[in-house]
């Protein structure tokens, strides 16, 4: 089966994004092997709103990967080569998993994240925790949520102050 990897950066003080939606303190660090990570995935997974923001910066699909987009107000054909789903959004999902593919990236949001984890649908968490405080923003997690056990599967510390974690969902 499939897993659901949440994949995400994030700052000390637990958001994922500024105030305004920013992600420009987000370290690029060398150390860290971005072609390795992309090719354990074959597909993208997006809220609404992250994928707006994709939209904005001019990037809506990543090389080598479907873009799938979690939402009821986006109409399909304005975003060519994207799939939008609209209803039965946790029964598709359960469906793709089962299905034969590489990990999904769960890209964001937190409300995405907060719904799916909530379903049972996430297996895995990777938070890259940012040596920034940004004093507030998008939450790690929305609110509310129940409380939900982790193991952790590892872990690593970059020279640039970066600390990976990596935690499988009970």
């Amino acid at each position: 089966m499939r897993r659901v990897r949440y994949r995400v950066a994030m700052s000390l003080d637990g958001y994922i994004a500024g105030p305004k939606g920013e992600i420009d303190w987000i370290i690029m660090d060398p150390e860290i092997d971005f072609g390795a990570i992309m090719s354990q995935f074959d597909t993208l997974l997006a809220g609404r709103r992250t994928f707006e923001t994709m939209v904005k910066a001019g990037r809506t699909t990543m090389p080598g990967m479907r873009t799938i987009v979690f939402s009821r107000t986006l109409e399909p054909s304005q975003f060519p080569g994207v799939t939008v789903w609209g209803e039965r959004q946790n029964e598709q999902l359960a469906s793709l998993r089962a299905g034969a593919g590489k990990d999904l990236w769960l890209f964001g949001g937190s409300s995405l994240f907060q719904s799916l984890l909530e379903a049972d649908l996430v297996d895995a968490i990777e938070v890259s925790v940012m040596p920034v405080l940004l004093g507030g923003g998008v939450p790690f997690l929305a609110f509310p949520a129940n409380a939900k056990k982790l193991d952790l599967t590892g872990h690593k510390i970059y020279k640039s102050g970066i600390v990976s974690l990596q935690y499988a969902v009970k």
